[in-house]
């Protein structure tokens, strides 16, 4: 904690999360929070430095605005550059990338529940932060970090598999895939599943029983009765391949339309004071049209779950509430852990088809669309990609619209919500700002994946001498 003035508290930086933030809250004279926010402090220029590119680039070009998810923004660029080209998947490619898709909510949901949130579900948010952290569940629950490395570890190798590597992997290419899967490597794949798929329901089960010992803290903690969006198939949870749906708070199907009229539906809407987007529904304007996304977002957008296990897990999550709707932030983590089941679920079945050990892998094509969009569902929520192209293929246009980015409101209030329930001075606990610090961690943010175009957002540059005094300011609008 770093006390900016003595009407400021600020958190920088906000810990077990990927990319850089902050929060500050202002406090009045009397000591009562007056305004909360959270800020993303860090820039990425892809939509720019990308213009002039070959759009068929893109596939590798835009898996480097992360680490943690660059399957994701593979994914998304191989589908708008689809787009472009005009053409269909053969069935053999199309499953493939669902394959490598599946693997990345595998690793990605594990880091995020084993190893960043479920210290403080397990020692409590006002533990020693010294205990509190992944060396600490390795030391008193050791076969659980084991099950999530384990975890972990297999959703990256599915990745690596197909792409060659764990990180940044190449494979989608405009038109399909470059590499096929073999055999042995297929029946690999399945005789690890059983196993992991014993250890999720281990973690399922202890996040339900917490839940339920925890229930009034759950019900409250940085609630907020939103519309939720996703992709959906035929009303099913969809991770790659779908149309997006808007639910409301009541479970109302607001809207649903294809991937390719997302800018008459979505709007983004710029402050001041962060370089994160903050997306809305446009018909419902900002901020009154802003929704999650993300696993409680999927979850409650659709119908149901296509898999048995997830399918049934769904309906006992659902009955958490009256009518089915799910509005507490905390049970993004066991949302979480249904995709996971999911994904095991789905990568099993795409396995034991024969089309994923075809060998008819790509269309070719020359510039057939000028502008080319692509939707997958990112572990964080739905990713968008729209490029627009010459008609020689360079992109003349690039925009982005990141997962974390259509959370960005949600994570605002439920951190504004927190620190008026656990600040009430100058004199705040480690535990209270620990709180505010997990309701980022329910969302999973992926922070260098969710900057890039800054809109009307000024850029402002403070000189200072080693005294702190500001010398100079320069601000660019």
């Amino acid at each position: 904690m770093e006390n900016k003035t003595k009407n400021t508290i600020v958190v920088n930086p906000i810990t077990r999360i990927e990319g850089h933030g902050k929060i500050t809250v202002d406090l009045t004279d009397g000591g009562a929070v007056d305004r909360v926010r959270f800020h993303v402090t860090q820039y990425r220029g892809f939509e720019v430095f990308s213009k002039g590119r070959d759009f068929r680039e893109m596939p590798v070009i835009t898996p480097r605005i992360c680490g943690i998810c660059p399957v994701s923004h593979h994914l998304a660029s191989a589908k708008a550059c689809d787009a472009v080209l005009g053409v269909t998947l053969t069935p053999t490619a199309a499953k493939l990338r669902e394959v490598m898709h599946m693997g990345q909510f595998i690793q990605s949901h594990a880091l995020s529940f084993f190893h960043l949130s479920s210290p403080d579900l397990l020692f409590g948010f006002d533990a020693d932060p010294a205990v509190r952290n992944v060396a600490g569940l390795a030391r008193e629950y050791p076969d659980l970090a084991v099950a999530g490395i384990g975890m972990r570890k297999f959703g990256q190798e599915v990745i690596k598999t197909l792409g060659g590597k764990k990180v940044h992997p190449w494979h989608s290419i405009p038109g399909g895939v470059n590499r096929s899967l073999r055999m042995e490597e297929k029946d690999s794949m399945l005789a690890d599943l059983p196993g992991h798929k014993e250890n999720l329901r281990k973690a399922l089960d202890l996040v339900k029983n917490y839940l339920a010992e925890n229930a009034e803290l759950a019900a409250r903690f940085a609630t907020l009765e939103t519309s939720y969006l996703g992709l959906v198939k035929d009303g099913n949870l969809e991770l790659y391949d779908g149309r997006i749906r808007l639910k409301s708070p009541r479970g109302r199907i607001t809207d649903e339309f294809d991937d390719t009229e997302y800018c008459t539906h979505i709007g983004e809407h710029v402050e001041e004071w962060s370089y994160l987007k903050f997306p809305f529904y446009r018909p419902l304007g900002f901020p009154h049209g802003s929704y999650r996304v993300g696993p409680l977002g999927r979850v409650n957008a659709c119908d149901d779950i296509s898999t048995p296990e997830a399918s049934a897990e769904l309906a006992a999550f659902r009955k958490s509430t009256d009518d089915g709707m799910v509005h507490y932030t905390l049970y993004y983590h066991y949302a979480r852990l249904i995709e996971i089941l999911y994904a095991m679920e789905r990568l099993e079945e795409l396995l034991n088809d024969p089309d994923v050990l075809g060998s008819d892998l790509r269309i070719t094509g020359n510039v057939t669309n000028r502008e080319g969009i692509g939707v997958v569902e990112a572990p964080r929520g739905t990713l968008i990609h729209h490029y627009e192209v010459d008609e020689k293929g360079a992109i003349e246009r690039a925009n982005l619209i990141v997962a974390t980015g259509h959370n960005n409101y949600a994570m605002n209030r439920g951190v504004e919500q927190v620190a008026r329930d656990y600040i009430t001075g100058p004199d705040v606990k480690e535990g209270a700002l620990n709180r505010m610090e997990h309701v980022i961690r329910c969302y999973d943010p992926c922070l260098s994946c969710s900057t890039h175009a800054v809109g009307k957002m000024p850029l402002k540059l403070e000189v200072r001498n080693s005294r702190g005094d500001v010398v100079r300011t320069v601000t660019k609008e």
